[in-house]
């Protein structure tokens, strides 16, 4: 599975990622190998709570992670822009293998549900829970390259 940018959020991801909002955040969502779909269904999915409505499902075990030190870097000699964010640790895995980490928007962490979430990337990742922790290094886990 190759790392997608979601439909719905084409454009948006640096403005997310600047975290404008006073209680919004980037989040990680581990999804589980069984039963995730296509990239090209996957992409086309406008909020969380519609993506795991279908047949992908989210590895709760592991649970969600708030993105640390995310960073928005403007990059004018290569006309792009790149979005990078701290590693990821889970810590004694447990639960089912999952094959992609979604990066996706809350825009309100103290009380929206998974239809607010809008998700911003997915991203190849396989791993089996085997009690040990679990760093994952998103470098630059999207860029934006100005069309020539």
């Amino acid at each position: 599975m190759a790392d997608i940018a979601f439909v719905v959020a084409l454009g948006r991801q640096a403005y997310y990622a600047s975290l404008p909002a006073a209680n919004d955040a980037l989040i990680a969502v581990p999804i589980e190998t069984s039963g995730i779909v296509a990239d090209a269904t996957m992409r086309d999915y406008a909020d969380l709570a519609t993506l795991l409505a279908g047949a992908s499902n989210e590895q709760t075990t592991l649970g969600r992670k708030t993105l640390a030190s995310v960073t928005v870097t403007v990059d004018t000699a290569n006309d792009r822009v790149a979005l990078d964010c701290a590693d990821i640790t889970w810590t004694a895995t447990a639960g089912n293998a999952i094959s992609a980490v979604l990066i996706c928007y809350d825009p309100d962490t103290t009380g929206g549900t998974d239809a607010d979430i809008i998700p911003l990337t997915k991203h190849g990742v396989t791993m089996t829970p085997d009690g040990n922790d679990f760093t994952l290094t998103v470098a630059d886990f999207c860029r934006i390259t100005s069309a020539a």
